[in-house]
């Protein structure tokens, strides 16, 4: 199935279950492919809740979906999540959603979310990405990213993926995936807008009143702890969740599944 944005993006998604609907953002330079092959999250549980209608999207430049222009402000957390508003405002029927979302995903939630909270009537954020303070030297290596891309081809980046150490919590999995979910031509454009990037201020975020969700890792860098548990303080009465192995990460589907029924 697919829609097309305000911009004549074309966005991809799948359609499960009818109900209120819960909408779900991957990670960058992910896809939903690339995620099932990852194996992190198991969706069946969710599929299976009765009322509940769940909706996978591609975002542009990912995946089955469409490209953006070739410019870092169409692939920021606050373009992405521009995406995700439309999206709901095409497949939902104007009452609050359950949104969830992982890394690039978890954070175009926030931003729509401090928006505008009354599109959601609550939050599943999977494993948080670095923010605030820690987003600088993030920044310079999505740069550097970038310009190896343009002088050497995606292949240069894909062949550096899983040079460093794999998290013990991630070793049953297929850390880091050799797949790369986003289109190869606008690598480019989206390591420059996520070294643009950074969550919504801390005091914004402080003043969302929604169940929320947290789910991390206690061991992956590029996923750092220290962020998931600085939302989880910041959102009252948010709900922390840490894998430390391959059976806390197992557990996810089904917390994920209760929190929705609840």
């Amino acid at each position: 199935m697919h829609l097309t944005l305000s911009d004549g993006t074309r966005i991809d998604y799948e359609d499960h279950g009818d109900g209120p609907l819960a909408l779900y953002a991957h990670g960058a330079l992910l896809s939903r492919e690339v995620e099932d092959q990852w194996g992190l999250l198991d969706w069946q549980a969710v599929k299976d809740l009765p009322g509940r209608r769940f909706v996978r999207y591609d975002a542009r430049s990912h995946g089955a979906s469409g490209d953006g222009r070739p410019l870092a402000e169409d692939h920021t957390w606050e373009r992405f999540a521009a995406d995700l508003v439309e999206v709901l405002g095409q497949l939902g029927d104007g009452h609050p959603v359950a949104g969830l979302g992982a890394s690039l995903g978890a954070a175009s939630l926030l931003w729509a979310a401090v928006e505008d909270p009354s599109r959601f009537d609550r939050l599943v954020l999977v494993i948080p990405p670095p923010a605030w303070e820690a987003r600088a030297e993030k920044g310079g290596a999505y740069r550097e990213l970038a310009e190896l891309v343009r002088t050497q081809g995606a292949d240069a980046f894909v062949s550096q993926i899983g040079t460093g150490p794999v998290p013990p919590s991630l070793a049953d999995h297929p850390f880091p995936s050799k797949t790369v979910g986003a289109h190869p031509g606008r690598l480019p454009a989206v390591f420059e807008g996520l070294a643009l990037s950074n969550l919504p201020p801390r005091e914004r975020i402080a003043e969302l009143r929604l169940p929320t969700l947290v789910l991390a890792l206690a061991d992956d860098p590029g996923h750092p702890l220290s962020t998931a548990e600085e939302l989880a303080g910041l959102i009252p009465g948010a709900e922390l969740h840490v894998a430390t192995d391959s059976a806390g990460i197992g557990a996810w589907a089904q917390l994920i599944a209760r929190f929705l029924a609840a």
